[in-house]
């Protein structure tokens, strides 16, 4: 019998200005939602220099559960939309 864990794919974007890159990051920091682990957020200057934007990525890293199959295709199948397999263990 084959055991994998799958995860939840959440994802929630969330767009912050500020006049420094630490004022960004202070934001992206406070506007993490529970449950979310900032992912990517590539920053901008604004064309004369004095404000940086930045696009925060955030995915949901702490909701997983584990399916059972007898076979590879079998537990791919049974993958709910919106998550995906992390591993499989083989449990013979």
């Amino acid at each position: 019998m084959l055991r994998a864990s799958i995860r939840l794919i959440e994802k929630q974007e969330i767009s912050v200005e500020g006049d420094s890159l630490e004022s960004i990051h202070d934001q992206l920091a406070k506007a993490c939602p529970d449950g979310f682990t900032l992912v990517e957020a590539p920053v901008k200057m604004g064309k004369t220099g004095g404000q940086i934007t930045a696009l925060g990525t955030y995915m949901r890293r702490d909701t997983t559960r584990e399916i059972e199959a007898p076979t590879r295709a079998e537990l791919a199948a049974q993958v709910p939309e919106g998550w995906q397999m992390l591993y499989v263990l083989n449990d013979a």
